[in-house]
């Protein structure tokens, strides 16, 4: 029972802490939390969880904070993340709805989640890695000019116009263009994207000799597509957040924002969280995270559809269980709207 009730007293010094970013004491506690025991019991646990390395002193006086271990065992301590109310999930569903293009939903959703969880929103675009070819669509656009459309299963939809060395107005080209696009979708639709170059130029050895020159120019400018989109890339949103609980990183600061502008720790950020479950949450805690710039930050981090990821980074002094379910959330409806 004593494990218990130390445990109900750390997770009441979290949010006494978050809230307000003053060191809780054993007076505050038992005049804000319903804890049911006496001044003297509440600071014989707040003495258990300091030896225990859970809470600190920062300064001599009778006020504790959580240490990253602290953090960590009242997040492993969450037993269910509190979903969304319903007029929270349309407000975001409504919001992320109205994107136009992949820009417009990543841009949407950095913005949403920054403003959800008022930390510094992250977001890796759909993993070229992990994308596989939807649709590839091909529209003669006037004499030899054929538009050749590429469309990912992750929203990605790159354009190219060939010149496919003849008329597509003479009789039997709108034959050709029909067969051509069916072989390549036949061909290489629902495959990894990576992989598509080269299946393509396999299937185009039995198209007839006198369309081969087309198709090979389709597949290049396919394989074109596919290679200018290998570079992985991520968007942020909210870094002001950080300054505005720049007590939070009395020396530190800096060193985080160095760290978000190197994008590739970022990505391996994201990266390292492809394997997570469905709807499965990962935060990193303080030094749990692998990169020194950001071992002042927690970073709350999820999956969304089969190739990318997003989340949050901000001081380890945040409201985890909020920026854990709006995490999960935009990550979900981000994931619906891709797969349409």
């Amino acid at each position: 029972m004593s494990e218990d009730r130390r445990l109900h007293v750390l997770r009441a010094i979290v949010q006494d802490y978050v809230r307000t970013s003053e060191p809780v004491g054993s007076k505050a506690l038992l005049e804000r939390h319903s804890l049911g025991v006496s001044a003297a019991t509440v600071r014989n646990d707040m003495a258990a969880l300091e030896e225990d390395g859970l809470i600190t002193a920062p300064h001599t006086s009778a006020g504790r904070i959580p240490t990253d271990a602290g953090y960590r065992t009242f997040v492993d301590g969450l037993s269910t993340i509190k979903p969304m109310t319903a007029a929270e999930k349309a407000a975001i569903r409504r919001f992320l709805e109205g994107a136009v293009d992949l820009d417009d939903v990543v841009a949407r959703t950095v913005r949403l989640l920054s403003s959800l969880t008022n930390q510094v929103a992250v977001m890796q675009y759909p993993s070229l890695s992990r994308s596989a070819l939807r649709h590839v669509e091909l529209v003669p656009v006037g004499g030899a000019r054929l538009m050749v459309v590429l469309i990912v299963n992750t929203g990605r939809v790159e354009q190219r116009v060939v010149d496919a060395g003849q008329d597509l107005l003479a009789p039997g080209a709108e034959t050709m263009v029909a067969d051509l696009r069916a072989l390549i979708n036949r061909t290489a639709a629902g495959r990894a994207l990576t992989a598509v170059p080269a299946l393509l130029h396999t299937a185009i050895r039995a198209v007839p000799d006198d369309q081969r020159d087309a198709a090979r120019t389709v597949v290049d400018a396919l394989a074109d597509a596919v290679a200018e989109q290998t570079e992985e890339r991520v968007v942020l949103a909210g870094t002001a957040n950080l300054a505005r609980v720049g007590s939070d990183f009395p020396t530190s600061l800096g060193q985080v924002l160095e760290a978000l502008e190197e994008h590739v720790v970022l990505l391996k950020l994201m990266q390292s969280m492809a394997t997570l479950d469905d709807d499965a949450v990962a935060v990193s805690i303080g030094v749990e995270n692998p990169y020194a710039g950001l071992q002042t930050t927690s970073v709350i981090t999820t999956t969304y559809g089969p190739a990318g990821g997003l989340g949050v980074v901000g001081p380890t002094r945040m409201d985890y269980p909020v920026a854990m379910a709006s995490v999960r959330a935009v990550a979900h409806y981000v994931s619906t709207i891709l797969d349409n």
